[in-house]
């Protein structure tokens, strides 16, 4: 178990709050994972039995993130931040306009029209993520192309390459996925930036929002179009399996493994030059003061969310289809916890304390990513032969049957 309270002392609330809420997501994955892998062993090649396993993953992601309001409420109250609030927020420091006086407080400070703002977003900020997504999709039919070139390559070969050759667009996919969401998540800090929010806090809700939107059409479009187009549970395994490990392992790589590389590397030249310049007596607390001097500025939890809610999202919309993703996300998140304490304590700056009273927006996104998945499981379960089979005569009452336990469950 991690101790929140010692990573409070020392990191803060918001930081904390992280880690609690990693911590605890890895123990509620170990449920779906426990039960995947019999279900994988004793049924991997039978795609159509799923019922039971979409089932009890429907439930899973409505129950977990309302397990976590309470743990999370336990712990903001025990850290005193529980009925925080942020009724007189600073404006952030990038924040410009002309200066003015401020009505309430009477001081003079940065005045911005709202509608000039408001006209960035509807009239430049709107168009470019719609521009992105469309691009995304056009990329997404490109792998499909991909993918019945490699088909018809193992129907014509039947060999061990050709086999191989199947895995070989999906992984080209995941890659030019996480390059897409790198590039875009860039471009996505520069207009929102430009945009010349008032508030932190608005600047984090609108670039969250455009982060997860281009980020969930871009992950998740091609499984839907297999799922609800094709028809092609085999293919949605193969895609859903590649497109986690990949990710996980691109993710891995760029948040820790490269940054720790880095600093590592910085670190013995430092050593050498202060081996030429310094005594041995002073050489120790020099070393150090310059090698916590360059280090890199923390920029906060925002990719490690990220990455939690398209891991969230892999295991509870289809991994119905593929059982072992809860596995995979449990091993992924092990590894997390040490890269991301590695991170914290080796490669960046200590941050800013900040005091917050729960994860913020992220909780709405995860609710989102939750009500998504309770429709897509329901239409699976009512796609599945078994089901159908309950209903020879009418689709009508397999539609409204499906559709009132959707609103069950929602509600």
């Amino acid at each position: 178990f991690l101790p929140a309270d010692d990573i409070r002392c020392y990191f803060g609330e918001t930081i904390a709050l992280y880690f609690g809420f990693l911590e605890y997501f890895t123990f509620a994955l170990i449920p779906m994972a426990v039960i995947g892998i019999p279900y994988y062993v004793f049924a991997w090649e039978d795609y159509d039995k799923y019922v039971m396993f979409a089932t009890f993953n429907l439930l899973w992601s409505t129950v977990i993130l309302e397990v976590w309001k309470r743990i999370c409420a336990i712990l903001t109250y025990r850290w005193g931040t529980l009925l925080m609030k942020r009724q007189f927020e600073e404006p952030r420091p990038g924040f410009h306009g002309v200066l003015g006086i401020n009505p309430v407080t009477g001081r003079e400070e940065p005045v911005y029209s709202s509608l000039k703002r408001q006209l960035r977003i509807y009239l430049v900020s709107l168009p470019f993520v719609c521009l992105c997504l469309y691009f995304s999709l056009y990329v997404m039919m490109i792998y499909f192309d991909l993918e019945q070139w490699a088909l018809d390559y193992h129907k014509e070969n039947e060999s061990n390459f050709s086999s191989l050759m199947l895995y070989v667009p999906s992984i080209i996919y995941a890659v030019v996925i996480e390059i897409m969401n790198r590039i875009y998540r860039y471009a996505a800090e520069f207009l929102t930036s430009w945009e010349n929010h008032r508030l932190e806090s608005s600047y984090q809700n609108h670039l969250i929002l455009k982060v997860l939107v281009f980020n969930f059409l871009n992950c998740f479009a091609s499984l839907f179009y297999i799922a609800f187009v094709l028809f092609d549970m085999k293919l949605l395994r193969q895609s859903l399996a590649t497109l986690l490990i990949t990710s996980q392992i691109l993710n891995q790589f760029a948040e820790s493994l490269l940054p720790y590389w880095l600093q590592k590397r910085y670190n013995r030249r430092m050593k050498k030059r202060m081996c030429s310049q310094k005594t041995e007596r002073d050489m120790s607390i020099a070393e150090q003061v310059n090698m916590e001097k360059e280090m890199g500025t923390y920029l906060g939890t925002f990719d490690d969310y990220l990455e939690l809610f398209l891991q969230f999202g892999y295991v509870s919309l289809f991994s119905c289809v593929y059982p072992l993703a809860a596995v995979f996300a449990v091993l992924n998140n092990i590894t997390e916890i040490y890269s991301d304490a590695l991170k914290m304590c080796r490669v960046y700056k200590r941050p800013f304390a900040e005091p917050t009273a729960n994860i913020g927006v992220w909780q709405l996104a995860f609710e989102t990513m939750s009500v998504i998945s309770v429709v897509t499981n329901c239409i699976l379960i009512g796609m599945s032969p078994q089901v159908d089979a309950l209903f020879p005569d009418s689709k009508m009452d397999l539609v409204l049957t499906v559709a009132l336990v959707e609103v069950s469950l929602l509600s």
